[in-house]
């Protein structure tokens, strides 16, 4: 099993022999993908879109598992020679061509013209970056064409994703990538850089996440409470508006069991209601994030089902009190106020 590393520096902490460094001096790692992102219009014909542009070798494909699903990726002969190639993401794809062939075509990129040689498999979104509308190019072209050299750095990364020999490499990877740029930005305190797995990329993602299904637990729960007793207040009122009905059918032979049962269904069935229009309200805002964000948003029938029974219980379990003080009605009260 492989492992991917990946570093988060701040700008121009890390330069393109920082990555040779690595490949050549780590004896943990089997292969190194130097990548520099940056945002540019990309445009075919009258279209145009703001995209991001990364500027990657040969190995970015291994490494960060990507998967071409036409065409061809950047080669080694592809970056000696700067050629001004690019592999388009699906998404991008779509945006710029829809339903035409892409393969062959030329688009511009800073006033650049690059040949389409290929388009990538669906990845989908990380962190809220939707890695299906960005586009790759040569890192050789990108420092020619696109960001140029720092005078004083050289060729400035973005970051480097790493790949390790097998899982249990990673430990020492990410201890032997660390101590090595340490000496080589001859750092005393603190790192200019940071080094992370992808289970620590994960660790972060359960924490956001548990932190957020918290938040929202907390949030459903008030919401239900709050809804409860407004169940709770709708019911007491109905029983009091409803005292001559209740009155009646006692007379005619209703015990307590059948009134309680009544206003219980009755809760139950308002309940229940409120549920199903809720859930169809969640639906909808569930597509609308799916249509307008990068956002994977899905939601599963039994999620669906869970709301709505939850959203009976509550009925029953507030529509408790209304029911009693109807049952106990004095049915010779009740018919006074005829």
């Amino acid at each position: 099993m492989t492992q991917e590393e990946e570093e988060w520096p701040s700008q121009k902490n890390l330069v393109l022999k920082d990555a040779n460094a690595i490949e050549k001096q780590v004896p943990s790692i089997r292969r190194v993908a130097p990548q520099i992102s940056t945002n540019e219009v990309i445009q075919f014909g009258p279209k145009s879109t703001s995209s991001s542009i990364a500027g990657v070798t040969s190995e970015f494909l291994i490494v960060r598992s990507f998967d071409i699903a036409k065409g061809r990726f950047i080669n080694d002969q592809d970056m000696q020679g700067a050629k001004n190639i690019v592999v388009l993401g699906p998404d991008l794809k779509n945006k710029l061509f829809k339903d035409k062939e892409s393969l062959g075509e030329r688009v511009r990129i800073k006033d650049q013209s690059f040949e389409v040689v290929g388009v990538m498999e669906p990845k989908g979104a990380v962190f809220g970056n939707n890695q299906d509308e960005n586009a790759y190019i040569p890192l050789s072209t990108m420092v020619s064409r696109i960001t140029g050299k720092d005078p004083t750095y050289g060729t400035s990364l973005s970051f480097i994703s790493v790949e390790a020999i097998n899982e249990e490499s990673t430990q020492a990877a990410k201890f032997q990538i660390t101590n090595l740029l340490r000496q080589r930005h001859k750092i005393i305190r603190d790192d200019d850089f940071a080094v992370r797995s992808q289970k620590d990329a994960l660790k972060i993602v359960s924490t956001i996440t548990g932190g957020l299904t918290l938040l929202l637990a907390a949030i459903g729960g008030i919401s239900l409470l709050v809804g409860g007793i407004g169940i709770m207040n709708i019911m007491l009122v109905s029983v009091s508006e409803r005292t001559e009905e209740i009155g009646l059918r006692k007379a005619l032979g209703a015990r307590r069991l059948d009134i309680s049962t009544q206003f219980l269904i009755e809760s139950l069935i308002l309940s229940t209601l409120g549920g199903i229009t809720g859930a169809g309200i969640g639906i909808s805002s569930v597509k609308l994030v799916y249509l307008i964000t990068p956002v994977p948003a899905t939601i599963g029938i039994g999620t669906i089902l869970i709301t709505v029974l939850i959203s009976g219980s509550i009925g029953l379990t507030f529509g408790v009190l209304p029911a009693k003080r109807a049952a106990k009605l004095d049915p010779i009260t009740a018919l006074r106020s005829l």
